[in-house]
């Protein structure tokens, strides 16, 4: 088992930054992935992007180029770091530790609104 609490959201403008984080109540370094996902409402989650412990990461078209999925082991803790945001970023963003087997982990969730 383990808890997952994300923070950093937020309200921002087009164009605007946010960084959100997502401590892990024990280690990640059992994870090999972790990652971010968002969700609207009435929408299914959807990936944003992914790590694994090597540090191979992998993003959704959407936001290539955009945004930075990052780790500290040390920490247990993820990152991302979301720039050049747009009002379509509008979501709650989820962090999702992926174990071997069985289901994900996820964390409560964080309101990101991007406004015109």
């Amino acid at each position: 088992q383990v808890q997952l609490v994300e923070s950093g959201g937020g309200s921002v403008q087009v164009g605007g930054s946010l960084r959100l984080s997502c401590v892990a109540s024990g280690s990640i370094n059992r994870f090999n992935t972790m990652a971010w996902y968002r969700q609207t409402p009435g929408k299914q989650r959807n990936s944003v992007a992914r790590i694994t412990s090597s540090g191979n990461v992998n993003y959704a078209d959407s936001v290539k180029g955009r945004f930075t999925i990052s780790r500290d082991n040390a920490k247990n803790t993820i990152y991302l770091q979301m720039n050049s945001l747009k009002p379509e970023d509008t979501a709650v963003y989820y962090c999702a530790a992926v174990p071997p087997l069985g289901p994900n982990y996820w964390g409560q969730g964080t309101q990101v609104t991007v406004s015109s």
